[in-house]
């Protein structure tokens, strides 16, 4: 049997998270070795919010309420670390699993000491992200003025300070603050 039609008749044919019937689809959740019980049927609302963290919609995942006490590992995995990205550590608190399932959902965790990069909007700067200068800054050492409006591609993060960021401007690299940039 297709891992699908397994997650299908798991689920009854529904959301594993929300409950809702359309555009539903698998997905592995990692650490995964693609087998069913590593992974959930979930709908393409809930896909797309888990594949785009930025653009999570804490309303839709009032459902984690319920999802939260599932039987089926890879759900309570899921719904843990949802909950954890929305901020909800009441319910995270409210949670119980066995130790080997709560090693796998904290295996999926960002690491809470890893640095954060972010603009001068409070967005988060990923390496590779295009960015756009807000003020007119001197650059030292090279005499030009990178002025503003002026977009800087696929940037790089300074290693232990997340207050820069590397980028090339008029074919320099140049480390520049964040504080004055804005994501793109």
């Amino acid at each position: 049997m297709s891992l699908e039609k397994e997650l299908e008749k798991r689920s009854g044919g529904v959301c594993e998270l929300c409950g809702s019937s359309e555009g539903l689809s698998a997905l592995e959740v990692a650490p995964s070795q693609g087998s069913a019980n590593e992974a959930i049927y979930v709908c393409s609302t809930c896909l797309s919010q888990i594949q785009n963290p930025d653009t999570m919609d804490e309303n839709h995942f009032n459902c984690l309420n319920d999802s939260m006490w599932s039987e089926t590992p890879a759900v309570q995995v899921v719904s843990y670390r949802l909950l954890h990205a929305l901020g909800r550590q009441d319910l995270v608190d409210m949670m119980y699993m066995e130790e080997d399932v709560k090693a796998w959902a904290d295996a999926g965790l960002p690491d809470e000491n890893a640095l954060v990069y972010k603009d001068a909007n409070g967005v988060t700067l990923q390496a590779g992200d295009t960015v756009v200068i807000t003020k007119d800054l001197d650059v030292k050492g090279t005499g030009f003025t990178a002025k503003r409006g002026t977009a800087v591609r696929n940037i790089g993060l300074v290693a232990n300070d997340d207050q820069h960021i590397e980028g090339r401007v008029n074919g320099v690299k140049i480390h520049i603050l964040t504080k004055y940039l804005k994501k793109a």
